[in-house]
């Protein structure tokens, strides 16, 4: 496996495991890499649009469709929960996990809660995700889409 897939797949991992992604430094200590190459190789990820960067940093923030950080839409199954960053996303995770979700999401507009998420592999809820950004122009500015 080569060091970017494996990187990849460590970040990706320890999302999954803990709900957090490691630092360079960490994951380099565990792949026995040069710290220096992890950090490259987040940001080559990012630069792939595989994962987004804290702005000015080298610390994963989101490694869609999961966020490291907390937002307004989580996905909870077999008593674990991550946070998306967003409705889209929320939705995504239960696809990558191959697992039902009850999805905790609240309209953007009112507060108000939005029963939603997925059972036996289908979509439920009323909720509808409203995209401002037309698909093709979502990682122009990916933390505001």
């Amino acid at each position: 496996m080569n060091s970017l897939n494996e990187i990849r797949v460590a970040i990706y991992d320890a999302v999954v495991r803990s709900g957090q992604a490691p630092a360079p430094s960490e994951l380099a200590v565990t792949l026995r890499l040069e710290e220096a190459d992890v950090a490259a190789a987040y940001r080559a990820l990012a630069g792939a649009h595989v994962i987004v960067l804290a702005p000015g940093t080298v610390e994963v923030a989101w490694a869609p469709p999961f966020s490291v950080t907390p937002t307004p839409f989580k996905a909870a199954a077999d008593g674990m929960s991550w946070y998306a960053p967003c409705a889209w996303d929320a939705f995504g995770i239960p696809a990558a996990l191959h697992r039902d979700a009850a999805i905790d999401a609240r309209c953007a507009w009112s507060g108000e809660t939005i029963v939603c998420g997925v059972a036996d592999g289908r979509a439920y809820g009323d909720g509808v995700v409203h995209l401002l950004v037309p698909a093709a122009h979502f990682w122009d500015d990916i933390a505001y889409t």
